[in-house]
């Protein structure tokens, strides 16, 4: 079992990194990856102008297990913001700095970003 975790977590990687240099090439600034709390992890910290935005990056070879979308439920989403949260406290951000969540699917070879995916759930 300890085999196949660390091959997912392995593959997980290789995609924030792609994820990442996607998001690089689109003038975003990546400060943290993998930034983990008691609350949960957040994939990519990135900074788009004087915005912060935390990213949960999804991949699916297919559609077979659903859309890599589908898979940041209202649950997953408020272990993110738990986190980010922390993360700002942790940083230095104070509650005047303009924060987004991002969600980012990589299906096969097409990567999807959205923006602006879910609202802050405190």
């Amino acid at each position: 079992m300890a085999k196949q975790e660390n091959k997912n977590r392995s593959v997980g990687m290789a995609y924030e990194q792609q994820a990442a240099e996607y998001l690089e090439e689109r003038g975003y600034q990546i400060l943290h990856r993998n930034f983990h709390s008691r609350y949960g992890e957040i994939d990519l910290v990135a900074r788009q102008g004087r915005t912060l935005v935390f990213l949960e990056v999804k991949y699916r070879k297919d559609e077979t297990g659903g859309h890599p979308l589908e898979a940041v439920d209202w649950r997953k989403q408020r272990r993110i913001c738990k986190t980010a949260l922390y993360y700002c406290l942790r940083c230095g951000y104070g509650e005047t700095m303009p924060c987004r969540f991002d969600v980012i699917g990589i299906l096969g070879e097409e990567i999807i970003h959205v923006e602006d995916a879910f609202a802050f759930q405190g």
